[in-house]
């Protein structure tokens, strides 16, 4: 049997036994040899220095201290990243792909509760379920004597803004449904929609012809505001935004404006800033609703992360290609 490779853990110490509950971490150390007591906060202190000199793969997560020039000249080992969580945006640097150094990441696992959470939160607002729960518990007796021709989930329009990683799963996760759906993504062209099987349309286009719009590009200088007061202007009265990449995406307040005026109805998971200040009316307004950043992965759902870097350790220490490696050339477009 091949020696297994070193590894060490580089995040937040307490984010650890979650993300590699017992059952997890076992798999883990049948792939590398890995001390779980010893988590790098940084890469100063002696022990963790002896470690490193001869880790050839760092388990990374949230809080993982930046690869600068310094740590991986400790590391000249090192051959090898696998981050369990999503963005490796904060901790890499040009010199960690200089050297060469493989970069995966579990961000294809940390799509799928961002997926799920968004797909609720559409079906949910098709039926305009959050304005009757209101108008329930306000009245204590249906709010309602027809069949609501308004409601309803039948050839509801959904447009899909960026085509992510988060963006592609929920195409997925959409299909059986009896929806719409519209793609805006200037990185993606007709032949490649096709494939997802979702229409390829202008933003403007997709504002102007969605009943649901959902957001799911990466936070870069050029997505700031991407959807401002005058894209805003495009949705139809009566439409819905969902917003789970980043605040800065949207524009506050514009979209306030918005909503306070009753135009638009807003469902977020991410704001700007975050979290929103005590005062801000979209707490209060009856069309917005606000949950704290939790549609990714939280709870049980960290250990699918950590299954996700096992399944990487796996291939490494068989000497197979690992499967969800970062693409350096398209790191700026990403999350």
């Amino acid at each position: 049997m091949p020696e297994r490779p070193q590894a060490l853990f580089a995040m937040t110490e307490q984010n650890m036994p979650h993300i590699f509950p017992p059952e997890v971490l076992a798999r883990l150390r049948e792939h590398v040899e890995i001390d779980p007591t010893l988590v790098a906060r940084d890469f100063t202190g002696p022990r963790i220095r002896e470690t490193l000199a001869r880790t050839e793969v760092l388990i990374t997560g949230w809080g993982c201290p930046r690869l600068d020039t310094a740590a991986l000249d400790a590391a000249p080992r090192l051959r090898a990243v696998l981050h369990a969580a999503g963005s490796v945006k904060d901790f890499t640097t040009e010199e960690v792909w200089r050297r060469g150094i493989a970069v995966s990441s579990a961000a294809a696992a940390n799509a799928l509760p961002v997926a799920e959470y968004t797909l609720a939160m559409i079906l949910l607002a098709g039926k305009n379920v959050f304005e009757y729960r209101d108008q329930l518990r306000t009245r204590r007796t249906f709010p309602y004597g027809d069949l609501l021709p308004g409601i309803g989930n039948h050839g509801r329009r959904v447009g899909i803004v960026g085509a992510s990683r988060i963006g592609r799963r929920l195409i997925e996760l959409l299909r059986p449904h009896d929806l719409r759906l519209s793609l805006a993504d200037p990185y993606v062209d007709e032949a490649e929609a096709a494939r997802l099987g979702v229409p390829l349309v202008t933003l403007d286009e997709l504002l102007r012809t969605s009943d649901i719009v959902t957001v799911h590009a990466p936070q870069t200088p050029e997505t700031r505001h991407l959807v401002g007061a005058r894209e805003l202007a495009l949705m139809p009265t009566g439409s819905v935004l969902i917003n789970t990449a980043r605040g800065s995406l949207v524009d506050h307040d514009a979209l306030v404006t918005e909503v306070r005026a009753g135009r638009l109805s807003a469902i977020l998971d991410v704001t700007d800033p975050e979290p929103l200040p005590a005062d801000s009316p979209l707490f209060d307004l009856p069309n917005a609703f606000v949950t704290p950043h939790l549609a990714g992965s939280l709870g049980n759902e960290v250990a699918r992360l950590g299954q996700t870097v096992v399944e990487e350790a796996a291939r490494l220490a068989a000497g197979s290609r690992l499967v969800h490696t970062i693409d350096h050339t398209a790191l700026e477009r990403m999350a």
